[in-house]
């Protein structure tokens, strides 16, 4: 079974690359076009990304990200999220990166076993990096108007965190 998941990617690429020389295509300049175009995305990608990551190590650097997560305490105990993932909820939309460290440090603080970790880890698992992912699609789109595709996807992380949250207490309950 092993052999057969490591021969998967291998066996893939083989089977594209007969079909397409039995298709006659030349594979050489197939690959050096779909290189030429990843190297054009990413070039129209590259300005978003770059003010998206400035703009996450700002927040957290003002303490922005602290005084939020205050604000949103009490609203959050009410509807059963606890109020140690806080700092998750606000900086998974923002960034994977700093999500899965803040995650590392909240099952490293409570353990994977607590109502607190396995909340965290869950919320991880069912939510998105929103304005990551608005960047880089909508760059390499060339759309510069987001309209209602942002404050869409900040409701679908909102119910993504409210359903861990609870899926979490009846699973495993606390």
């Amino acid at each position: 079974m092993e052999l057969c998941l490591a021969m998967l990617t291998p066996g893939i690429m083989a089977g594209v690359a007969v079909w397409g020389l039995a298709r006659g295509v030349d594979l050489w300049d197939a690959l050096l076009q779909g290189a030429k175009e990843g190297l054009q995305v990413l070039l129209r990608i590259a300005p978003a990304l770059v003010a998206l990551l400035t703009a996450v190590y700002m927040l957290r650097a003002s303490g922005a990200l602290e005084l939020a997560g205050q604000l949103l305490s009490p609203l959050l105990e009410r509807v059963g999220v606890p109020v140690e993932t806080v700092p998750l909820l606000l900086v998974r939309p923002v960034s994977g990166a700093a999500a899965l460290g803040v995650g590392a440090e909240l099952l490293s603080t409570f353990g994977p076993d607590s109502p607190v970790g396995r909340t965290a880890a869950v919320m991880l698992g069912s939510t998105e990096t929103t304005f990551y992912t608005v960047a880089v699609y909508f760059g390499a789109c060339q759309i510069t108007s987001s309209r209602y595709a942002i404050p869409a996807a900040l409701c679908a992380d909102a119910a993504g965190f409210l359903a861990a949250a609870w899926a979490t207490r009846l699973f495993f309950g606390g």
